[in-house]
This record gives C-alpha cells, sequence and structure tokens, in this order.
C-alpha cells in the first residue's frame, strides 16, 4: 500500500521537505531539491524577490510543475507583521499555504507562542492552510489545532543549529498524545541520523535546511537526507523490537542438536 502524507487534501509522496536560503547558489539549490526528491519547499516571503522580474530570484529555479511552494513568514517578531506578509505571499500568486514564523527572541529564534496563536486564528478564518513553527509544547500545540494549523511543526533544536532533537521526551508526548493532523519535525535537524530518529519516533515529515545548505557536499546531504527519512518512516512503520535488559542469543538451543548433548 502507498504510503503518502496528507496535508490539507494535498498528498505527497516524500515526507522530506526542504528550505531555500544559504545556498553557495541557486544553481545548487535546485540540484539539492532534486537529490532531495523534495515535493514540497519553503521559502521566506522576506527574503525574496516577488516584483523585479529583471532580477534572478530563487523562484526561477524551482520547478512548480513538481514542487509546491510554502511560502514561511521567516525575520516576523510579531502577529501582525506575520500576516501581513502571509497576506502578500497569496495576492502576489505564490500560496495560500503559509509555513507560519512568530520569532519571540532574536538571539534564539525561539518562537512567540502568543503570537503564534493570534496569527493562526487570523490567517485560518481567512482561509490560508496555515503550518506554524512551535516550540515542543504538547499544551500549545493543541491550541493551534483548536486555532485552525493543519499541520504542527516542533522544533527539535534551535534553527540551524544542527543540534538534532534534543527533547525526545517532549515529542514523543507529543506524537502519542496528537492524532488529528500531520506532526512535522522543523529545524535543529544536522545529519541523516537526526532525521532518521525524528521519522522513528513516528513524525510524519522533516523539514530542513541548513543541514544541507551548509554541507561541505550539499547535494550528497540532500540525498542522504532522503534516504534518512525513508529509513526512519519505514522504520516506524515496521515496529521496533523490545528493549531488554539483557542478552538473548540469536540462535536458540532449543530443538538443536546442541541441546540434547
Amino acid at each position: 500500500m502507498e504510503d503518502v502524507l496528507n496535508i490539507a487534501g494535498r498528498a505527497f509522496q516524500s515526507r522530506l521537505f526542504v528550505g531555500t536560503g544559504k545556498y553557495r547558489s541557486k544553481q545548487l539549490m535546485a540540484r539539492c531539491h532534486q537529490a532531495a526528491a523534495t515535493q514540497m519547499v519553503t521559502l521566506a516571503v522576506r527574503r525574496v524577490n516577488l516584483t523585479d522580474k529583471t532580477k534572478e530570484s530563487e523562484l526561477d529555479f524551482i520547478d512548480r510543475a513538481k514542487i509546491h511552494i510554502l511560502p514561511n513568514t521567516a525575520a516576523c517578531y510579531t502577529a501582525e507583521d506575520a500576516i501581513r506578509t502571509a497576506r502578500l505571499a497569496r495576492e502576489v500568486g505564490l500560496s495560500s499555504w503559509i509555513k507560519l514564523e512568530v520569532i519571540g527572541d532574536q538571539k534564539t529564534l525561539f518562537p512567540d507562542n502568543e503570537g503564534l496563536l493570534e496569527a493562526t486564528r487570523v490567517l485560518s478564518k481567512e482561509g490560508f492552510i496555515v503550518l506554524p513553527y512551535t516550540t515542543d509544547d504538547l499544551v500549545n500545540a493543541r491550541k493551534l489545532i483548536d486555532a485552525g494549523a493543519k499541520a504542527v511543526m516542533p522544533l527539535a533544536a534551535p534553527i540551524g543549529s544542527g543540534l538534532g532533537i534534543q527533547n525526545a521526551t517532549n515529542l514523543k508526548i507529543m506524537r502519542q498524545e496528537i492524532t488529528e493532523v500531520p506532526l512535522i519535525v522543523d529545524a535543529g535537524v544536522g545529519t541523516a541520523s537526526d532525521a532518521a530518529i525524528a521519522m522513528e519516533l513516528g513524525f510524519d515529515g522533516v523539514l530542513l535546511n541548513t543541514a544541507i545548505a551548509e554541507a561541505e557536499d550539499s547535494e550528497r546531504m540532500a540525498f542522504a537526507m532522503k534516504l534518512a527519512v525513508e529509513a526512519g518512516r519505514a522504520a516506524f512503520l515496521a515496529g521496533r523490537m523490545p528493549r531488554r535488559e539483557y542478552a538473548v542469543a540469536s540462535s536458540p538451543l532449543v530443538g538443536t542438536i546442541a541441546s540434547s548433548l
């Protein structure tokens, strides 16, 4: 049976979502998207040229026949700024989907959960498909869902840190308690094993950018992330063996010649 991810009625075969920033060139970005086999990429509305067609833009290097654009409200520090940015993205024809970021602290880039909740309510009522970037807080995640979020995207670690999953317990609890919308780990992934762990926890997808863009070989890392997400998902669906405190022989002696000696 085909294992697809459904978000707000849209089906994705790939569960790896990738960003568009920090690449050494836009051509490299496009090659990395291809290597990752991603079907959705995020685009910072406030950091990309949307109006001057004479200037090169990331949009010129994204195959929109294959890749869904997910505008994001990066660098927005108030709900009002995030709402205005989301509306701009829709007005210029990018998408009515929005990766919603309302940043609360400039140093850590942690979300402002109060502002995030306010913006989610407003944008959801206006028909946006809202995917909020948030903390690994179950209570806040539930509030976001009640406000209309179509997926919740908790951080694994601070944006761009590459530290990997820092609080697996919170993410496990969130996964166990939230089943009504997809959960996507967003921010902090540094290498392929981090992505695999996120998927083994049962998350529906992984969104990352810096881990690929700042790798020594970005294309190879993009491909590694693709494999890691697929492997982690397969392992989760397979169901891991139980953990035991003591050894259990892989080749039991019962019923063998050795057992009769």
